[in-house]
């Protein structure tokens, strides 16, 4: 640290961290859109999540809060969860698909064929990577500490005599 300046390095890679959640939740979006990940209502749920997180992350950044930031920590850890669920449904999708085309398929072959299979088989863990992100930003955060702020009422506070 030079002497003179002060540094905030924990802020500022918190700030970056954020950026990147909300980078990664914009272009994740974008992508579902563009591939119409719309058929079944299963596959509203990671866009929901996404439209979700985006409002959660700029209220984080804006007004990081105990509550702003509990509610984005929610989130995030519903991003993981749903990353790890869209893994198994696109997994077994690729499962059921080679196996209709190979019936005989197993094993290790029947392993690689439905990671590489009609859907990207890997490609929800953008949602676990995002969420673990998200916590990462809000890990050890000031704010997360600070007690709210009491509201004065007028009818308790006296006046000095």
């Amino acid at each position: 640290m030079v002497k003179g300046r002060s540094s905030d390095a924990p802020g500022a890679l918190r700030l970056f961290l954020l950026g990147l959640v909300l980078l990664g939740i914009l272009a994740t979006a974008a992508e579902l859109i563009l591939l119409e990940h719309t058929e079944e209502p299963a596959q509203w749920l990671p866009l929901a999540l996404l439209g979700a997180g985006l409002v959660a992350a700029v209220a984080a950044g804006a007004r990081p809060g105990p509550a702003t930031l509990r509610a984005f920590q929610v989130l995030m850890a519903g991003f993981v969860l749903a990353g790890g669920l869209g893994l198994w449904f696109h997994y077994r999708g690729n499962v059921e698909f080679e196996l209709e085309m190979y019936p005989g398929l197993k094993g290790l072959e029947l392993f690689r064929k439905s990671l590489s299979g009609a859907t990207p088989a890997l490609a929800p863990g953008m949602m676990s990577h995002l969420g673990l992100l998200g916590l990462a930003f809000t890990y050890r955060h000031p704010d997360l500490s600070r007690k709210p702020r009491a509201t004065a009422h007028p009818e308790t506070e006296r006046s000095p005599s």
